[in-house]
Order: structure tokens, then C-alpha cells, then sequence
């Protein structure tokens, strides 16, 4: 079993920055991708960024240019640095691991990101 833990949401006024954390721990040794989602109300959960164990970065275009994706493999860790936000990036974000061989796939509780314009 592998735990994920986020930590890093909050509000924020239009334009500023928040950085969010995930953290895995347990059975983790062959961590894959790792990535976050958002889910605004009524609205599917859609891909925000993730990032391979290589390093290959994907993002969604509405964050390209302001959104950062990192990793600390070392410490199990993915970040997402989020500068210029916008009230529409406002969503319960949600990290994602893919992990081992068979590649299962694992969830973070969500974190509250609230952006007021």
C-alpha cells in the first residue's frame, strides 16, 4: 500500500502563488508518475500536470507558463508551484502515483485551493 499526503492549499487572492506538497510513503519502491488533478464543483477531474520518474513534465495548457511541476525522488516527493493564479484554477487538487510494476494507481486526499478575485 502506498500513502499519499498533500499539504500546501489555501486561499489566495487573484495573482499570487501557492505551492503544494505530496508525499508518499509504504510501498513505494518503484514510484512511476507522479501528478496532480483538479476537481472544480460540478466538474470532472481533469489532469493538471505530472511528471515521470525520468523527469518528463506534461501540463495542462490552461497552466502552462504559470504552473510548475517538480520532484524529489529522494523523498518520494512532487511539488506543483502555482504563481498567477486565477479564480477558474480555484478546485480540490488531488495527487496521483503510479507505482510498481503493475502500475497501480493511487490518490491523495485532496487539498482545497481557493482563489478570490
Amino acid at each position: 500500500q502506498v500513502q499519499l499526503v498533500e499539504s500546501g492549499g489555501g486561499l489566495v487572492q487573484a495573482g499570487g502563488s501557492l505551492r503544494l506538497s505530496c508525499a508518499a510513503s509504504g510501498s513505494v519502491f518503484r514510484l512511476n508518475a507522479m501528478g496532480w488533478y483538479r476537481q472544480a464543483p460540478g466538474k470532472q477531474r481533469e489532469l493538471v500536470a505530472d511528471i515521470t520518474s525520468g523527469g518528463s513534465i506534461n501540463y495542462a495548457d490552461s497552466v502552462k507558463g504559470r504552473f510548475t511541476i517538480s520532484r524529489d525522488n529522494a523523498k518520494n516527493t512532487v511539488y506543483l508551484q502555482m504563481n498567477s493564479l486565477k479564480p477558474e484554477d480555484t478546485a480540490v487538487y488531488y495527487c496521483n502515483a503510479d507505482v510498481g510494476v503493475c502500475s497501480s494507481d493511487y490518490w491523495g486526499q485532496g487539498t482545497q485551493v481557493t482563489v478570490s478575485s
